[in-house]
């Protein structure tokens, strides 16, 4: 399969590899992504050598650190979880993404509880321990737990930011990092910058007008971060509106009066929340395909992810 490398918690393709011997499928990993990433399963459980089935584990909060402890008794598997991940981590640099099991002690992605020595619930903001690991390892990775892409914004959201850090990672990053990769880079997803984040899509320009002022790895690499920071933040409808505004005025050649007037009428029912943002967007790319303009051409906000995937119809 040539999809897109993804990682994913071994459960949640159906395996049954949890503490009870049971599973938790997705079948929306397995039945609609499946077709667009290449998924990488991991269970850190299992592979530190835990076994299936086998106690239930949570963290526990000690003087030296969390740690994780069996939930009845006092069997302590932190040592074997660490070596397991620090012989893993180097072996996932080719991931473009990963999904994760909510609510786990290793692959929690955010709001684990953490035990006092005593075992009784002391805090609610803890991390899954190889999921810790993973994200300081792999900070630009985009990362999501499985439970949060039952929300369409969260899952539009990360499906878009997986291809953008695809694209970076295929053209960009290590060996391929050149002025033009770069500055072709930031072309593409212009608009995407501009919707996600006004602010740093500002900054990101003068970041690469004076590609002399540092080394260029060291300007790519604020660049991604700052990218990857824009990349995260919500878009409002009023940015989505604003986008699709300024890419309306590369398009007025393309459209006569009614078809603007129908487009005006639309990205502001969009705006209210009457329409999602496929309605607009498709009116955009028609025109786009009718009169094509060779900088719209290049640019991923018209086409972030597979069509078939419907993630515009739902936000």
């Amino acid at each position: 399969m040539n999809g897109i490398p993804v990682g994913i918690s071994t459960c949640l393709l159906g395996k049954e590899v949890r503490h009870d011997g049971g599973h938790k499928h997705s079948r929306y990993c397995t039945q609609v992504l499946s077709q667009h990433f290449d998924f990488q399963p991991i269970c850190p459980e299992l592979e530190a050598g835990l076994g299936v089935p086998r106690p239930a584990i949570h963290l526990r909060e000690h003087p030296d650190g969390v740690r994780l402890i069996e939930t009845k008794g006092t069997a302590d598997h932190t040592g074997a979880m660490q070596e397991f991940t620090s012989r893993i981590l180097p072996e996932l640099a080719h991931l473009r993404g990963y999904i994760l099991m909510a609510k786990s002690p290793s692959c929690g992605m955010e709001r684990i509880k953490v035990h006092n020595p005593e075992g009784q619930v002391v805090r609610r903001d803890g991390q899954g321990m190889f999921a810790k690991a993973l994200m300081r390892a792999y900070p630009l990775l985009p990362v999501e737990e499985e439970g949060r892409l039952n929300d369409d914004a969260l899952r539009e959201n990360f499906i878009e930011r997986v291809f953008a850090y695809d694209d970076w990672m295929q053209n960009v990053a290590g060996e391929n990092l050149s002025a033009k990769a770069l500055i072709e880079f930031h072309t593409r997803h212009k608009f995407q910058l501009l919707a996600h984040s006004e602010k740093i899509y500002r900054q990101l320009g003068p970041m690469l007008g004076d590609l002399k002022a540092d080394a260029l790895e060291t300007i790519a690499s604020r660049y991604i971060q700052a990218f990857t920071d824009a990349m995260t933040q919500k878009v409002s409808r009023g940015s989505h509106m604003n986008v699709m505004q300024h890419l309306m005025g590369y398009l007025r050649d393309a459209m006569g009066n009614e078809d603007r007037k129908v487009l005006v009428e639309q990205i502001e029912a969009y705006g209210q929340g009457e329409v999602p943002l496929v309605v607009p967007m498709t009116l955009l790319r028609m025109a786009q395909r009718r009169e094509p303009v060779d900088y719209l051409r290049l640019q991923q906000y018209l086409s972030p992810y597979p069509d078939e995937l419907g993630l515009r119809n739902k936000v």
